[in-house]
């Protein structure tokens, strides 16, 4: 089936043939790539006496870990929750020793062939589970049972359908159909028993996911610094460049103006006319910078109400959905504003998408916010299309951002911001940090 085929299929079935064939490929892996891998750890680690494992081992622990990706990413884009990469970061001066005891010194290596070990079975089984339920309920609707009872052509089949006479094999039919709803209705439950099994052996344990806060907060400020530097830098050459221009030139209309009242007034007053117009693009240029920095329309009608504005003036029908019990502090509203506002114009832009959704919810001390759409996928934040510049605003708020969107689509954007919402009689501009 082609990309343009899977692209006019409904959204729900697009996403249940994409799992399968994810889960399937990790089946295969499962019994192929894992138990190669395996060996080629334990073989690698073992020739350490002999010299070579220093230059072998690192070499098939890459490999081992690009496999551990994969499987991360496709468990995060069956949950819409990333699954964080566990391991360290690698030396700044790398020497075959210092790659050797990188690798070996990680827990997360360790846990990495654990993973490899475990998912041999759990991978191949939870992997084929949902499509042989689909196989073998469709064999059973179709009559295969019959076809093969009427030809005599049993043989070996029978352990699958167990059937030695008409009647039997005509049972079949409505046996099959309950097998191949089952099948459908749990793969996803499936699919996430699969990727909790993923997220188990490969996310950071606490240990190392607190050492990957620690440098995630280092990192962050320092972009923080950056990106407020930039910011006054762009402020100050707006209001240079466009509003200062602009009242500089009026005070010189208007002081020109002045001396020409008495000797020429109608000259005075085609000057004041000049001015006036002027003042009113100075407080264009004003408003408008304003706005960049924070949007009226938050103050007007909140987070929920701006949302909703953003949703109004896609060309494509927008579900809007929120849920907040009070309103955040202004930074952070003003964050999230811009962070809808820049994903949903990546939607009309990009995604080719008839439809798309917003949720916005709050609970146990943190802002999500969830945009997605029917489109056709593919979107990365490594790519461009303001993703980038998305997770650094949020990281200036502690915040993080997931993107799941495999090629045929569809797209989920999920967004967690830390905060506190103030009650809904309370302005949260009077609170604060």
């Amino acid at each position: 089936m082609d990309s343009a085929t899977t692209a006019r299929l409904p959204p729900g079935l697009r996403r249940r043939l994409i799992q399968a064939g994810q889960a399937l490929l990790l089946a295969v892996l499962s019994v192929s790539a894992n138990i190669a891998l395996l060996v080629l750890s334990v073989l690698s680690l073992g020739f350490t006496v002999l010299g070579a494992g220093f230059f072998a081992f690192p070499a098939v622990t890459a490999a081992v870990r690009e496999l551990a990706g994969l499987n991360r990413r496709i468990a995060g884009w069956w949950t819409g929750r990333e699954v964080p990469s566990p391991y360290r970061p690698p030396p700044e001066r790398m020497t075959v020793w210092s790659r050797y005891r990188w690798v070996v010194t990680d827990p997360a290596t360790w846990r990495d062939l654990l993973w490899l070990l475990a998912s041999i079975p759990a991978g191949l089984v939870l992997g084929l589970l949902p499509v042989c339920l689909v196989v073998y309920g469709l064999e059973g609707l179709l009559g295969v049972p019959v076809l093969l009872w009427a030809l005599d052509a049993w043989y070996g089949y029978g352990a699958v359908w167990p059937a030695d006479s008409l009647g039997k094999a005509l049972l079949a039919v409505p046996q099959g159909a309950l097998i191949l709803l089952f099948g459908v209705f749990t793969g996803d439950l499936i699919h996430r028993m699969h990727a909790g099994f993923t997220r188990a052996l490969l996310a950071p344990t606490a240990s190392a996911a607190l050492h990957q806060r620690v440098r995630q907060l280092t990192e962050t400020r320092s972009e923080t610094v950056d990106a407020q530097a930039a910011e006054l830098r762009r402020i100050e050459r707006d209001l240079h460049d466009g509003a200062q221009a602009r009242l500089v030139a009026l005070s010189m209309s208007i002081g020109l103006a002045e001396e020409l009242m008495s000797r020429d007034p109608e000259a005075a007053q085609r000057l004041m006319a000049e001015a006036r117009e002027a003042s009113g693009q100075a407080l264009g240029e004003l408003r408008d910078l304003v706005r960049g920095i924070h949007p009226p329309v938050l103050a007007e009608r909140g987070l929920a109400g701006a949302v909703r504005a953003l949703a109004l003036k896609l060309p494509l029908p927008v579900e809007v959905d929120v849920d907040l019990p009070g309103r955040p502090l202004a930074p952070v509203e003003s964050a999230v504003y811009f962070t809808a506002a820049e994903l949903l114009a990546n939607v009309a832009k990009h995604s080719a998408a008839r439809t798309a959704w917003v949720r916005l919810r709050h609970g146990d001390g943190r802002l999500v916010m969830a945009v997605g759409d029917d489109g056709v996928g593919g979107a990365d934040p490594a790519g461009g299309s303001g993703l980038r510049g998305i997770e650094r605003r949020l990281a200036a708020f502690d915040g993080t951002m997931f993107v799941a969107s495999p090629p045929g689509g569809p797209t989920t954007v999920t967004m967690e911001l830390p905060c506190e919402l103030s009650s809904p009689k309370t302005s949260p501009c009077s609170e604060t940090g």
